[in-house]
């Protein structure tokens, strides 16, 4: 293979993938109740799987962001505009779709480059 790392590997999928400088992380759910809850514990997830690869939110490329429901838009952005870093605004794409699980409300798969 071609100089790929796989990190957190199951039967079904890896946690991180590092190629060229570049990290894909596995979507990422958050725990809670609300939007504000699921939103701020699945960055603090993001943020942990990134540091792990070598990376940080501020080398975040692109962000695709799965809400349950668009009335969630704005309370999702709130805590999104607050997590981001100005500066440092990936590209992002937001749609509704339908989850794994009854009980999501967002989730986000995130693609990043190493630090250094």
């Amino acid at each position: 293979m071609a100089n790929i790392e796989r990190i957190g590997t199951t039967p079904r999928m890896s946690k991180i993938v590092k190629h060229n400088g570049t990290v894909y992380l596995c979507g990422q759910v958050g725990d809670g109740e609300s939007i504000q809850e699921q939103a701020e514990t699945m960055l603090a997830r993001v943020v942990n799987l990134l540091e792990e690869a070598g990376s940080d939110k501020e080398h975040i490329l692109s962000a695709t962001i799965y809400l349950k429901d668009m009335k969630d838009f704005a309370a999702f952005n709130e805590i999104w505009d607050s997590w981001v870093i100005p500066g440092t605004q990936p590209a992002r794409a937001c749609v509704e779709a339908a989850l794994a699980r009854d009980l999501l409300l967002c989730e986000i798969s995130v693609v990043a480059a190493l630090k250094g």
